[in-house]
């Protein structure tokens, strides 16, 4: 008899204030396998990193409470090393150059495409 209990799903946790980002992402990470967390701010999310320690964080930035750079920030001065994604509205050079500089793996722009999510789990996870 198969022992699901056996399979080690990679766990990714979603921070995005908005419900129907989570599900679109949700969506398409769980039919590549991926077992999914969600949060609705960097605070929430901050303690589902304390509470599941997941192996990767897709954040947005701008969210109410926490936004993703302070999240990251946190993450990092808590020594939480999760590689991090910023999928975000947000555009400006600036922002994706102040992610990248707070350790971020990536900025994937939203509407986030499918192929450029899964791509870029693919390269964190190719190890």
């Amino acid at each position: 008899m198969f022992d699901y209990n056996a399979i080690n799903m990679t766990s990714i946790l979603i921070v995005d204030d908005a419900a129907f980002a989570r599900r679109m992402l949700r969506k398409i990470l769980q039919a590549d396998g991926y077992e999914i967390l969600e949060a609705g701010n960097g605070r929430e999310g901050l303690e589902m990193v304390r509470a599941h320690t997941p192996d990767c964080v897709l954040t947005d930035i701008l969210m109410p409470d926490i936004d993703g750079f302070g999240f990251i920030e946190m993450l990092r001065a808590e020594n939480f090393h999760i590689p991090t994604i910023i999928i975000s509205a947000d555009i400006q050079d600036a922002s994706r150059a102040r992610g990248i500089e707070l350790g971020a793996a990536g900025f994937i722009n939203k509407p986030a495409k499918e192929a450029e999510v899964l791509t870029a789990l693919r390269n964190i996870f190719k190890d």
